[in-house]
Parts: structure tokens; sequence; C-alpha cells
């Protein structure tokens, strides 16, 4: 076998029918059933099974499928591995960030790679972590900050900040005895209505309600995080967010950012990439500038949290 064999079983395997995917390659469907053939005939196994209704992988056509995946990227992020060493760093380069992260990351990072490496086009997508994961997979982001998630395994990436959450309520509106310089424990906010987002965030703060014990009163969830601020701000509820989400309407006071113990809250930021897509120069250097810019914030005290 060799990696044309491997490409041409890749096509017929992810493709409705031979017909396809002859018409894909630009190759003639005899040509490509002998490949096929000789495939099966030196690993000595079948790989299709064929029937008037079309073809299928067969389980050892699985196996050779998931492998296949892997070496061709592998061969594909070799060859532009190699082109990348003669040549600029230049490219486009599509990053997906959920809003909150987006507010306090989006700027800097365009700004400097605008002015470090003026060849690579930045693209932004912002989007709640629901959507970013599905864009990863087909091809959609290049990259993306997620959250706190169960099949992280699935994505290549690093582990790059803990944030921790904080409860937020209008300065008018404080519903607690306590004053609000003080933490507030976690089971106190089931005493309160609560605006959560439907997103990530939402799926971490149910787990610390189902790890603890704690039903949180919840009137309104939507996926429009500003409405959300907004609504905390006018006094109709109360919110968990990171304090990326809402630095400015704390600083301008329409906000009150409040610790929450018993237990304190975190939750891990991922940058992340698909493992079966080639990862370019260009992308390589966005994920470094990226860290280097995260770490920067984080010291500067502008993204609150624990570089891990």
């Amino acid at each position: 076998m060799d990696i044309r064999n491997l490409r041409y079983f890749l096509a017929i395997a992810e493709a409705p029918s031979l017909s396809v995917a002859s018409q894909v390659l630009g190759v003639a469907q005899p040509s490509l059933s002998q490949n096929v053939q000789k495939m099966e005939e030196e690993l000595g196994v079948r790989l299709l099974d064929r029937s008037p209704r079309g073809i299928r992988l067969t389980e050892e056509g699985r196996v050779l499928h998931a492998h296949a995946k892997r070496i061709c990227a592998d061969m594909e992020r070799c060859v532009q591995d190699l082109r990348d060493l003669s040549e600029t760093v230049s490219g486009t380069v599509s990053f997906g960030m959920p809003p909150s992260a987006s507010m306090v990351l989006s700027v800097p990072l365009a700004e400097t790679i605008r002015l470090e490496y003026p060849d690579i086009r930045l693209k932004v997508v912002e989007a709640i972590s629901g959507y970013l994961t599905p864009w990863l997979d087909d091809g959609t982001v290049d990259m993306a900050l997620i959250y706190d998630m169960k099949d992280i395994e699935k994505y290549e990436g690093t582990h790059v900040i803990d944030e921790e959450l904080y409860f937020y309520s209008a300065p008018d509106a404080w519903p607690f005895k306590q004053p609000p310089d003080q933490p507030i424990p976690f089971s106190a906010l089931s005493g309160v209505d609560m605006i959560l987002p439907t997103s990530g965030l939402r799926n971490t703060i149910r787990r610390y309600e189902e790890a603890h014990d704690v039903a949180l009163n919840v009137v309104i969830e939507m996926d429009a995080m500003q409405q959300i601020i907004e609504l905390v701000a006018r006094g109709s509820g109360y919110a968990i967010f990171a304090p990326a989400a809402t630095q400015k309407q704390v600083e301008r006071g329409e906000l009150l950012q409040v610790p929450i113990c018993q237990p304190v809250m975190t939750r891990p930021v991922q940058l992340v990439h698909h493992p079966e897509r080639v990862s370019t120069r260009a992308g390589r250097t966005v994920e470094e500038v990226t860290l280097r810019i995260i770490r920067e914030l984080v010291a500067r005290g502008l993204w609150q949290g624990r570089v891990v």
C-alpha cells in the first residue's frame, strides 16, 4: 500500500457511492474497484461489503479508515511544514471564541498578529461553545477556545487557564443581608432568581449543583450574554459569570462582582484544534501568540484566572 491507495480508499469510504468517489477523484470506477481489491488481497481482509444497495465498510474497513485519515493528514502536514519553512508565515486562520473570551482576547490578539505577522489573515468567529465544537469538526474554524467540556479528549490542545466564576448583582438590588464585600456561599444562591445561559457555562454550573446538592432557581435562560448582563444590571435577576465577560460593567459601577465560596467555582479554558485536520504554520503561530497574550493578560489582571 502507498499513500495513493489510502487516499483512494478514503474517498470511497466517505462518498455515498463508488460513482461519486470516482467523480471526486477523477479516476475511473474500475480502477477504484481494482485498488480496493488489491488492498484486500494484500491485507488478507475484506474492507467493503458490496450489495445492490451500495457499499459499506466492514469492521476491518472502519479500522483502516481511522488509520488512513491520520496517515493522510500527517502526510499533508509534513508537506505543508516543508513548504512553510521556506516561506513567510502567511495564510488564513479562523479562530472560534466564546463571547466572554472574545471580549478580553480578540482585540489584543488581532493587533499583535497584524503588527508581528502581517501576512496572516486572522478571522475571529464569536459564538457560544455549543457551536464551536461542530465548527471544529467540520473545519469552519481552525482552532477554538473551549470551556469545560466532557469530550475534550477528542481534540488536541492546551489547558490554558482556570477562570474563577463570580456572582453578579445590580448595586441597588443586592439580595443578601451580608455585605457584598464578603464571599457568598454557593448554597445561598438557591434563594434568588437566577438568569443563566444555556451553553457551556450552564453545564458547568449544573455540575456544581449536582455535586453540592444545590438547586438554583433559574427564571430565565438565554444564549445572549449581553442581554443577560443588561437584565442583571436592571435588577431583573442575578447571574454567574467569569469576570472577563463583565469587566467594563463592574468598572463603571453597573454591577457588583462577588466571589462565591463553599465551593469556589472555576472552569477550565482549553485552546484546541481537531487532530485530523492539518495544522499550518500560520495556525501554530496564532496558537503561540494566543498563549503569550493570555499569560500577559493574566499577569496584568485583565483576565482573572490562574494560568495552568
